[in-house]
């Protein structure tokens, strides 16, 4: 998983799976510009990294935005977008404001990432999007959530032969203690939530921020994956 002397664009590289992921590309050897809306914490993950990241604060779901980053970003090697927007409830109660932040984040970002970004991309480089378990796996409530990660492995697959040899991938966690994420739920329901999901998934645990950055990193690395959903879940898809 060499990235020796690449230029890595990691989107949401102020916390969480993002700032695991954008300590993992710089320490195999790549330049990474960290973005995200809130500058503060991209200052602190660029101070980590000692001189290999710079701050590019920067909303993805605006489209004028993501055409000044790209060009402000210059030429790149690889792009990972980690952003993620929830909006639960059943159909007929779902805050759809919370559902249009969803389909931005998770839908519009990507296309206009894309859109701006593929002129700039190196010709061996990548595009990775993440969506989640409860694409192929719904549950009540997670209609918003599941359309949205539906249509980004869809809308990945479609780019992957658009824009070959270039390669587009999805990972696609399961639950993961991430940190921030999690914040919306008291520290009760939180860690019930982890032992109900250890418990059930094979692998008997939830997942670290480690753990996906290196799946993200495996589909950045390996010249022959590409259009492919990465399933990083600990078996969670499963049961």
């Amino acid at each position: 998983m060499d990235l020796e002397s690449k230029h890595v664009v990691i989107v949401g590289a102020g916390t969480g799976i993002g700032r695991a992921l954008a300590i993992a590309c710089a320490a195999a050897g790549a330049r990474v510009a960290l973005v995200g809306r809130r500058r503060e914490p991209l200052d602190a993950v660029a101070a980590e990294l000692g001189g290999r990241g710079a701050v590019h604060a920067a909303d993805v779901t605006e489209e004028r935005a993501v055409e000044a980053l790209c060009a402000a970003l210059g030429a790149f090697d690889h792009l990972v977008c980690t952003a993620s927007q929830t909006a639960g409830g059943k159909i007929g109660e779902v805050a759809l404001a919370a559902a249009q932040r969803a389909i931005a984040t998770k839908l519009w970002a990507p296309i206009y990432l894309v859109r701006h970004g593929a002129p700039r991309i190196a010709r061996d480089g990548s595009f990775t999007f993440f969506s989640g378990i409860r694409g192929p796996r719904p549950t009540p409530g997670s209609s918003i959530t599941t359309l949205v990660n539906g249509g980004l492995e869809g809308f990945a697959r479609a780019m992957a032969v658009e824009l070959g040899p270039v390669r587009v991938n999805v990972v696609s966690p399961g639950v993961v203690d991430s940190g921030p994420f999690w914040e919306r739920l008291a520290p009760d329901a939180r860690a019930k939530l982890f032992a109900d999901y250890a418990a059930r998934a094979p692998a008997g645990r939830v997942g670290s921020p480690d753990d996906i950055a290196a799946a993200a990193l495996y589909a950045m690395t390996n010249p022959f994956v590409t259009g492919t959903v990465l399933a990083v879940d600990g078996g969670g898809v499963l049961v």
